[in-house]
C-alpha cells in the first residue's frame, strides 16, 4: 500500500488539481452549523453555504443520522433495481409541487440536460425534428456542460469550447415583445430562472413571467424553470415559482436538495410523463440510496409553512441590516437570497471578509449571501457586523 504524501493542503491542492476555481486562501476542515473551521481552528461564519447546498448548516445531527444510517445500510445500488429511498423521495416532490415524473441526476447542469432532451423529445414525438430551438434570457446560468453553456446567457461562457450545442438563443429579461420576436415555428421551450443568481440576483417581475407563461401555454411551447439555487426553501417558498402563480412544464433543482451531498433532479408534468422511456436518459450514480436519505430529511425539514415563514422573516431581518450599512447601496432579496449592491470591487470586499472570519461569494459586481436556511437572528447580525468592518477598511 502506498503511504501518504507529506505536504500541506494548499502544497499538494496547487501540485496535482486542476484550478478551475480561483480560491480563498483558507483550508476549511470541518464545521457545524453556521460555523466552519480552517486548519488552525480559526472560525468563520459562513453565508454561503457551499454556494447553496449546505440548506441546513454544517453537520446537521439529523441529516448526519439519516444519511449515516443508509450507508450502513446500502450505500449504491444500480438503477435497474427499485430502491425505497429514491421512491419516497419522489413521491414527496411530486406531490409539495403538483408535478407528476422525476428523473435523479448528480447536479443542476444534469437536471437542465434532463429538462432540454425532454423538451426537445416532446417536440420531435409530437412536431417533427425540426422543432427543437430553445430560447433562454441573457443574463441566464444553466450549467457548465457544454450544452447547458449553449443555454447560458452570458457572452463569457461562450469561448473555448467550440463548438457549442446549436439550438439556443437568448434574449433580455422583462422584455416579451424580443421574446416573441424570438419565437418561431422552430422553438420548443423557454427556460428560464426567476431570479438570475449568478447572472447578478436579477428578480424576474410577476407580470412579465405570468405573461410568458400564458404566450407559451398558447403555442404549446414548453416552460423550463431552473430552479437549481432557488429552489427547496432557498425564497420563502419551497420553490420560487411558488411566488408567481405559475405551473412549469419542467422544474430543475439540485444545490440545497441534498443538504450537502451531489443531487439534481428534473420533475415534469402529466403531459410529459411517459416522453422518456427506457434509454433515452440514465446516469450511474442517480439515485443514489445514501443522497436521497440525505435529501429526504432535508424535505422533512423545510417542507412546512412555519419552516418556509421563518426564512422569509430571517430574510426580511437580514435585509433591513444591510440596508443600514452606509456603503451598501441596495439589497436584491427574495427569501434568503441575497444580492448586496457595494461601492467597491465586490471580489476584492468578498476576499477581506474572509480574512476576518465571514464567508461570503460574488455574483457579477455585487456580494452574495445564501445562509444556511436554519441561521438565527443573532447569527445574521454578527454576519453584518462583520461585513460592516470590513466595509470600512475596504477603499
Amino acid at each position: 500500500m502506498n503511504e501518504h504524501r507529506s505536504g500541506s493542503t494548499k502544497a499538494l491542492d496547487n501540485q496535482y488539481i486542476m484550478h478551475t476555481y480561483g480560491r480563498y486562501d483558507v483550508v476549511l476542515t470541518r464545521g457545524k452549523g453556521v460555523t466552519a473551521y480552517d486548519e488552525d481552528g480559526k472560525a468563520y461564519l459562513d453565508v454561503s453555504s457551499g454556494i447553496g447546498v449546505n440548506s441546513l448548516g454544517y453537520c446537521d445531527e439529523g441529516w448526519v443520522a439519516a444519511v449515516t444510517k443508509q450507508a450502513a445500510t446500502m450505500q449504491h445500488m444500480s438503477n435497474y433495481f427499485f430502491s425505497p429511498q429514491a421512491s419516497v423521495l419522489a413521491e414527496k416532490l411530486c406531490t409539495l409541487t403538483g408535478m407528476a415524473k422525476v428523473c435523479f441526476g448528480n447536479s443542476g447542469a444534469e437536471a437542465n440536460e434532463c429538462a432540454i432532451k425532454i423538451a426537445r423529445k416532446y417536440s420531435f414525438d409530437k412536431y417533427g425534428a425540426d422543432r427543437n430551438e430553445i430560447i433562454t434570457l441573457r443574463d441566464s446560468f444553466h450549467g457548465r456542460t457544454v450544452t447547458t453553456l449553449s443555454a447560458t446567457g452570458q457572452d463569457v461562457f461562450h469561448n473555448f469550447f467550440f463548438p457549442f450545442t446549436e439550438g439556443f438563443s437568448h434574449v433580455t429579461a422583462g422584455d416579451m415583445q424580443c421574446l416573441e420576436e424570438a419565437v418561431s415555428d422552430k422553438t420548443c421551450a423557454v427556460m428560464l430562472e426567476l431570479i438570475q443568481g449568478e447572472g447578478g440576483v436579477n428578480i424576474l417581475d410577476k407580470g412579465y413571467v405570468r405573461a410568458l407563461f400564458e404566450f407559451c401555454a398558447a403555442r404549446d411551447i414548453l416552460v423550463i424553470v431552473d430552479e437549481v439555487q432557488t429552489g427547496v426553501g432557498r425564497t420563502g417558498r419551497l420553490f420560487a415559482f411558488e411566488h408567481y402563480g405559475v405551473q412549469p412544464d419542467l422544474v430543475t433543482a439540485a444545490k440545497g436538495l441534498g443538504g450537502g451531498l451531489p443531487i439534481g433532479v428534473c420533475l415534469c408534468s402529466e403531459k410529459l410523463a411517459g416522453v422518456m422511456t427506457p434509454s433515452t436518459h440514465g446516469t450511474t450514480f442517480g439515485a443514489n440510496p445514501v443522497v436521497c436519505a440525505g435529501a429526504n430529511y432535508v424535505l422533512d425539514t423545510v417542507a412546512n409553512e412555519a419552516f418556509l415563514n421563518a426564512v422569509e422573516e430571517r430574510g426580511a431581518y437580514l435585509e433591513k441590516l444591510l440596508r443600514a450599512l452606509p456603503a451598501v447601496k441596495n439589497v436584491r432579496r427574495m427569501g434568503l437570497m441575497v444580492g448586496i449592491e457595494v461601492d467597491g470591487d465586490a471580489h476584492d470586499i468578498a476576499v477581506k471578509c474572509v480574512e476576518n472570519g465571514l464567508l461570503i461569494i460574488t455574483a457579477k459586481n455585487l456580494l452574495r449571501m445564501l445562509p444556511p436556511l436554519t441561521i438565527t437572528r443573532e447569527e445574521l447580525a454578527n454576519a453584518v457586523s462583520i461585513l460592516k468592518s470590513t466595509l470600512k477598511e475596504c477603499p
